[in-house]
């Protein structure tokens, strides 16, 4: 048994309505349904909460948590900012670049497009603090097959020495 795709990702949010603002206007994601409950169906746990929901053209569903009775949340303060992200795909550099200036027009800080010779992506935070990568996919089949061959050779090295093995990260560039 494998999976055959992402169901749907939650993050936790501050706020439902100013969460379904933002994907809706910064992203054009569409709010599709929400789930709102008194109890953890789970665990049967008093915890109200507000599940909502944003469809991709796959299926895949974008899902946030409204907790209004557990402690604002917070960042792990042991992992770096730029490490916790959500990646997402866009059609087109087009695509990057329009998203790129709808976002700086609301205000929002945008890093990028940073060429990652896999794809150029761009980086940003919602108003939750969630740090999300829009990328428009550039790998190439050479590229793709260069990296699947040293990708054992790769994490054995790092394994060992926990640094970027060069010697074989200049493999790449041949």
């Amino acid at each position: 048994m494998l999976p055959q795709s992402i169901h749907h990702v939650a993050y936790r949010c501050k706020d439902a309505q100013e969460t379904v603002e933002f994907y809706e206007k910064a992203l054009g994601m569409e709010y599709t349904f929400a789930v709102a409950e008194n109890h953890n169906p789970t665990t049967g746990e008093a915890n109200p909460f507000m599940h909502i929901f944003f469809q991709l053209p796959d299926g895949s569903h974008l899902a946030f948590f409204e907790l209004p009775e557990e402690p604002e949340m917070g960042r792990d303060p042991n992992t770096p900012e730029w490490v916790q992200h959500l990646a997402m795909d866009v059609a087109s550099l087009d695509d990057l670049t329009v998203a790129k200036e709808r976002l700086e027009a609301m205000g929002v800080e945008v890093v990028g497009p940073t060429d990652h010779k896999i794809c150029h992506s761009i980086y940003f935070f919602d108003p939750n603090g969630h740090r999300l990568e829009l990328a428009f996919r550039t790998m190439q089949p050479p590229l793709a097959k260069k990296l699947h061959d040293i990708s054992a050779p790769m994490l054995a090295a790092w394994s060992k020495s926990k640094r970027a093995p060069m010697d074989l990260m200049a493999k790449l560039a041949e």
